[in-house]
């Protein structure tokens, strides 16, 4: 089996993958509203002879692309949203909006969508080529960001026959992401008042802004009182209005909530309700509690990762140029000693701890030219995402591989303006190489999904997947309550 025909493709076909990526980039469009994305992708994809389903689970952004027949049946995870507020200029070191308080591709999604694309066609090829059965499954998968669309996906059953599911993540280190994430719930407290003149009248009024306050500052005192891996976050997403001198009669908080379990989420969603309703009752308002959506703990599945850490060893990690170099050294010009400590402890956590000769090694490059040894299960990551859903599912792989310069913090106008240099297209060549080379592997060899599917079973211990989202939830796309 010559997987270099992979490598070949990739790299004869790559003028097409680095001009999706940018032109999505480019589109830079929110959750659940990346219609030019996701047809960019799906129509490439159909021209390539995937048979495309469109609107997959309802949501009119979603989709799944399939070639080929029979088992193994291998999904690849592809992802193309943005974030608010990080419209940046590609390729510039400094802080210069393209649309001011516009959106920017600061998780690197453009490269992650169109690296699994180029992966999903490369084995299309590869299968043809070779006269080998099997499935090879492109998910579109939007609303990552904020709105996690896998978990609604996998509400509705999409990815329910997946042997094995293959993604990656642009980081600014090179390795496998074998770690667990945080299960989250996301919910809007909206609060319902009366409005009154704040100076003749102020005692005719209810505040729903003091109501929201009120229920802020009980969350800060619930904080000493949770688990220490926890994280809750809010935002303020209605403060009633910019008059002074009226009573605000609507308010309202977003709140994200993360724990390592989802049953320890449900806890302190149940504490945090009980916050908001005492709130409602010191204020004389009424409370009304909106479910946005949810995502499970990802469960790393050591028998695939096995597999691409051997093809991430033999592809090896990016090569960057002089070029690539230059414009890394001004990123890291314009980012603290702490946003560098952090992304260093990122990769030292990605080890499990393990190796700091490697990390003392990294800390004066600016980009990584390693690849992290592979330590299964390494760590538990603060951060959360909708990958986890589909884990419960279907046995699952990530590989993270360096896209940024090193220090790069996410979600920031750094990591936005990096998004379609040389420096994120080599890495998302790479990532695509290893994605492929994994897929045909296990496609060869059924028996190392069936592997993964004992490892998956084993840790679940023969807990079924339920959906963390309630049934009545729909996806909302950006600015949508």
């Amino acid at each position: 089996m010559n997987k270099l025909y992979l490598d070949e493709y990739i790299e004869k076909n790559q003028a097409a993958f680095i001009a999706i990526s940018d032109k999505i980039w480019n589109l830079a469009e929110m959750r659940f509203q990346e219609h030019q994305s996701a047809e960019l992708l799906a129509g490439f994809l159909e021209q390539e002879g995937f048979q495309v389903e469109r609107g997959a689970a309802g949501i009119p952004t979603a989709f799944v692309a399939s070639f080929g027949a029979g088992g193994p049946i291998i999904g690849i995870l592809g992802e193309y949203d943005a974030l608010a507020g990080i419209s940046q200029h590609c390729g510039v070191a400094a802080k210069q909006a393209v649309v001011p308080d516009g959106n920017g591709h600061g998780c690197g999604h453009n490269m992650l969508g169109a690296g699994t694309l180029a992966a999903a066609v490369a084995v299309k090829h590869y299968l043809q080529a070779n006269g080998l059965p099997g499935t090879i499954r492109y998910y579109g998968c939007p609303g990552e960001e904020g709105g996690s669309g896998k978990a609604f996906m996998a509400r509705e059953g999409v990815f329910a026959d997946v042997d094995a599911a293959l993604t990656w993540h642009p980081f600014g280190h090179s390795g496998i992401m074998s770690v667990s994430t945080l299960a989250n719930f996301q919910v809007y407290y909206r609060f319902h008042g009366r409005s009154a003149h704040a100076a003749s009248a102020p005692h005719l009024g209810r505040s729903a802004l003091d109501a929201v306050e009120l229920m802020n500052i009980g969350v800060n005192y619930l904080r000493e009182h949770i688990i220490p891996e926890a994280r809750v976050h809010y935002a303020v997403t209605n403060a009633g209005g910019s008059s002074p001198n009226v009573v605000q009669a609507e308010a309202e908080v977003l709140y994200l909530m993360r724990a390592p379990q989802l049953g320890q989420v449900q806890e302190i969603y149940e504490r945090i309700c009980k916050i908001a309703q005492g709130a409602a009752l010191m204020s004389g308002t009424e409370l009304e509690v909106v479910f946005d959506k949810a995502c499970s703990n990802y469960i790393p599945n050591g028998t695939l990762e096995q597999v691409m850490y051997a093809n991430l060893q033999d592809v090896g990690a990016p090569v960057f140029d002089e070029a690539d170099r230059q414009f890394a050294r001004q990123i890291r010009n314009t980012l603290t000693a702490t946003d560098i400590k952090n992304d260093l402890k990122m990769g030292s956590d990605f080890m499990g701890g393990q190796r700091p000769d490697i990390i003392k090694a990294l800390a004066d490059k600016e980009l990584s030219d390693v690849i992290l040894p592979y330590v299964h299960s390494a760590s538990l990551l603060a951060g959360s995402t909708d990958v986890g859903d589909v884990s419960w599912i279907a046995p699952t792989a990530q590989v993270i591989v360096a896209c940024q310069a090193l220090g790069t913090p996410g979600h920031s106008w750094q990591a936005v303006s990096q998004g379609a240099t040389g420096i994120a297209h080599k890495g998302m060549l790479t990532a695509a190489k290893v994605i492929a080379r994994t897929a045909v592997d296990v496609m060869a060899n059924p028996d190392i999904a069936r592997k993964a599917r004992v490892e998956l079973d084993d840790k679940l211990g023969g807990v079924k997947y339920v959906s963390p989202i309630p049934a009545e939830v729909k996806p909302k796309p950006y600015g949508n309550k």
